[in-house]
C-alpha cells in the first residue's frame, strides 16, 4: 500500500474509478450512499438474471415470498406493499401479473369488502420451491468472499443506517 494511503482511501478510488468520476466525493455520506446504491444494483442484477430464467422479476419474487410466509390466509394487498423490500407503487398491477400466471389468487375480505387479500397458489408454491436452492446458492456465492464476522458487522451497520431519522419519517408517512 502506498505510503499515507489507508484501505478506505483505496476503496474510494475504486468507486470513483467504477463511476468514472474525476472529482472527489463531496462527503463521506455521499460516498457511502453511492457505494450502497452501486453494490445493491450489482447484487440485484445478478439475482434478476437468475429470476428471468423462471420468467419472474425481483419484485414478483419478493411478493411471492411474502405470500408464502402468509400461508394459509394470505395478506391484504396493502400489507404486501408494506413488506416489500423495494417499494412498488402499484401492488394491484403486480398481483394482476402473478394472478394471470396462476401464482396468486385474490379474494375480498368478508368483514370489509373493500379489503382485498392476496394468497399464493399451489403453482406459486411450486415455483418458489424450484427457486429456493438456486437463489440461496447464488446469494452465498455472491458474498462468499466476505468473512462471517464482516457480514455480521455489515448487517449491523445497515440496520444502523435504516434506523436513522430519515427512515423513521418515511415509515411513519407510509403507515398513514
Amino acid at each position: 500500500m502506498p505510503h499515507g494511503l489507508q484501505a478506505k482511501d483505496l476503496q474510494a478510488e475504486g468507486l470513483q474509478a467504477e463511476l468514472k468520476q474525476k472529482a472527489p466525493f463531496t462527503s463521506r455520506e455521499q460516498e457511502a450512499y453511492l457505494s450502497l446504491l452501486r453494490t445493491a444494483d450489482a447484487l440485484q442484477a445478478r439475482v434478476e438474471a437468475r429470476l428471468k430464467e423462471f420468467g419472474l422479476t425481483g419484485t414478483q419474487y419478493n411478493a411471492l415470498r411474502i405470500l408464502r410466509g402468509a400461508v394459509p390466509d394470505g395478506l391484504p394487498c396493502r400489507e404486501i406493499g408494506e413488506r416489500m423490500i423495494t417499494r412498488d407503487p402499484d401492488i394491484t398491477r403486480l398481483l394482476n401479473r402473478l394472478e394471470d400466471r396462476g401464482f396468486v389468487e385474490r379474494t375480498r375480505a368478508r368483514h370489509d369488502r373493500r379489503v382485498i387479500y392476496g394468497k399464493i397458489t399451489a403453482a406459486g408454491l411450486k415455483l418458489l420451491r424450484e427457486l429456493d436452492v438456486p437463489i440461496e446458492k447464488q446469494g452465498r456465492e455472491m458474498l462468499r468472499h466476505v468473512p462471517q464476522e464482516k457480514l455480521k458487522q455489515l448487517i449491523e451497520l445497515l440496520e444502523l443506517v435504516r434506523g436513522g431519522k430519515a427512515f423513521q419519517r418515511r415509515d411513519a408517512k407510509s403507515a398513514e
